[in-house]
């Protein structure tokens, strides 16, 4: 194996090649877009000078990932900057249940139910790097410290909805809640407490940090370590078909399975060709950025100081809306999530006008008026909003398909996780990034352990081609 070629620039793509690239392997990444990193952009989209983040925000999966760490990106130009508050959750009685990198400083926020929160998450934030390095691969492999994984991973299989019991103030158990809805998955479905536990296991092990000067940063470092082990970027390059690649030793597509077997064609065992297009994809996001004059004015004072905002209310309201999206129906009060990533990092906002990143889930391709929806959630906990706001930008899923092909539907984690996509993605086989075809593999999203920007997909895919090398 001497060449590889990786076709997809986001986080997963960039690290399958810096993976190959620091095996000795000639790289070439295609990228179809004219820049890289796929969901980890960042551009000026309502006023001029005010950055916002195309899609993803806040990176407590990259700032822990095993091989994001590896890579020493920081001495690539990456800075992380945390916020004073990571995550805070309003509540309609003015006041707001918060999270921070502090495990003792969260507990003693949550009052009565603070020993609780300790009980479930101490033991994962002791253990972190342990339990972290096993969820980050495929499920079905052997776990170098079984008994924590174990403990970590018998109350990830549960509903939400039932690990939310061992709670009883409202504040507490809308912050679990609130994090656990990051799969965009009912909450009373088995293994949707799984993305609740890993995300705030990992912001009280490494907080909820930006990137500085955008998320685009984290795709600019990974590009650098790329060019310093002699890998190669193309950009505006679409690729439709097997024969526009060459004969390469391999080829990782950091794309949907969809996009793979229309790729690939004939030459994808018919098979793996049935499994890839029935892979299943789940609720869109409809995305509002804002430019808004003196920043949003909430009245719980925590949120004005929090990176990340869950505007949706109690965590009934929660589940009504998480069931909602998944039937295709759009709730009238949907679960909107706000980063105000400038609190982090001030060079984002030009003078006293600051960028606002906001999206509702709501149904797979839906094409009402998101923006209202949206706004209207977040006023509801921050009035006189639309006063302050001084410009707006829009993605609907539809367009949020065709700014990134592998969010069909607006779906921007990349596959729905139903409890058979939880261990199975993207299909029932012992090495999840084998296409089947030699020399041709999947390092994306759809692959374990799915959406986030963590790179772990595309690393595990690039070990997946070199240990197949090897045999």
């Amino acid at each position: 194996m001497s060449t590889a070629t990786v076709v997809g620039s986001g986080p997963n793509g960039l690290a399958c090649a810096v993976a190959l690239a620091q095996a000795g392997v000639e790289v070439t990444v295609l990228e179809a877009a004219e820049t890289i990193g796929g969901g980890a952009r960042s551009a000026e989209l309502t006023v001029p000078g005010v950055l916002h983040d195309v899609c993803s925000a806040f990176h407590p999966g990259a700032v822990t990932s095993p091989f994001f760490r590896s890579l020493d990106l920081e001495a690539h130009g990456l800075e992380w900057c945390w916020p004073e508050v990571d995550l805070a959750h309003p509540l309609d009685d003015g006041g707001a249940a918060t999270m921070v990198r502090s495990l003792e400083e969260t507990v003693a926020g949550l009052g009565a139910d603070g020993p609780a929160w300790r009980r479930l998450f101490g033991p994962t934030v002791a253990n972190f790097d342990a339990i972290n390095e096993a969820i980050m691969r495929p499920l079905l492999h052997p776990p170098k410290h079984p008994i924590l994984v174990a403990r970590f991973g018998l109350p990830a299989l549960a509903p939400a909805t039932l690990l939310t019991r061992r709670w009883k103030t409202p504040g507490a158990r809308a912050l679990f809640g609130g994090v656990a809805a990051h799969t965009f998955s009912p909450l009373t479905r088995p293994f949707s407490a799984s993305a609740g536990l890993a995300l705030i296991a990992a912001g009280h092990a490494g907080g909820w940090p930006a990137a500085a000067g955008g998320s685009q940063s984290i795709a600019a470092a990974l590009a650098a370590v790329l060019r310093e082990h002699g890998g190669r970027i193309e950009t505006g390059v679409r690729v439709n078909s097997l024969a526009e690649l060459g004969a390469p030793d391999v080829i990782a597509f950091d794309l949907t399975p969809r996009a793979v077997a229309d790729i690939v064609g004939d030459r994808l065992p018919a098979r793996v060709a049935r499994a890839y297009r029935r892979f299943k994809h789940g609720p869109g996001a409809f995305k509002v950025d804002l430019a808004v004059e003196g920043g949003v004015p909430w009245t719980a004072e925590a949120c004005r100081r929090a990176g990340t905002v869950h505007a949706i209310g109690s965590f009934e309201e929660l589940v009504a809306a998480e069931r909602d999206i998944n039937r295709g129906r759009m709730p009238a009060r949907p679960f909107v999530l706000v980063g105000q990533q400038y609190l982090a990092d001030p060079q984002r906002s030009a003078g006293d006008v600051h960028p606002i990143w906001a999206y509702a889930h709501v149904p797979s391709g839906y094409d009402g008026d998101g923006e209202t929806a949206v706004i209207d959630q977040i006023e509801r906990f921050a009035p006189g909003l639309r006063e302050r706001i001084v410009a707006t930008s829009t993605r609907s899923p539809a367009e949020f398909a065709a700014y990134n092909p592998n969010y069909i539907g607006g779906d921007i984690v990349t596959g729905a996780n139903t409890p058979f996509q939880f261990f199975f993605r993207p299909r029932l086989a012992l090495d999840p990034y084998s296409t089947g075809v030699p020399g041709l593999y999947i390092c994306s999203a759809a692959t374990p352990p799915g959406g986030g920007v963590h790179g772990m997909c595309g690393y595990n895919a690039a070990r997946s081609v070199i240990a197949r090398s090897l045999s």
